[in-house]
């Protein structure tokens, strides 16, 4: 009688061989320590990065406030996106004052300091 050889099915690979699972060694084990301290030590030298919600809300709280043009070279975003930041995080999720004077030049956008700080 022949011998046949049996294959895998298509698209699936066998197995037998495998001596261990990926998934086999626990987590730690697998990564050393070393390069976990050195990215700690890494990132407490690094300088505290700004972000552009911070950027724009240092610009609103300035005396004379900013205009949508200001906004948006500082953050780099469109005219709705700055404008959608303002009604949806600034009024309604931060709940902030922000208050819409219109000058000579434009629009100007501020927060009352003194509400600001409930």
């Amino acid at each position: 009688m022949k011998k046949t050889r049996t294959a895998a099915p298509k698209g699936r690979k066998s197995v037998t061989n495998r001596t261990t699972s990926p998934r086999s060694t626990p987590p730690r084990a697998r990564h050393s320590a070393q390069p976990a301290k050195a990215a700690t030590v890494a990132q407490q030298q690094a300088p505290a990065r700004t972000t552009k919600a911070a950027q724009v809300l240092a610009a609103l709280k300035q005396p004379d406030g900013t205009s949508l043009a200001e906004l948006m070279q500082a953050t780099g975003w469109q005219a709705h996106s700055v404008r959608g930041f303002l009604s949806g995080t600034v009024r309604k999720r931060l709940q902030l004052p922000l208050l819409t004077e219109r000058t000579a030049e434009g629009q100007r956008y501020r927060i009352e300091e003194a509400a600001a700080g409930r």
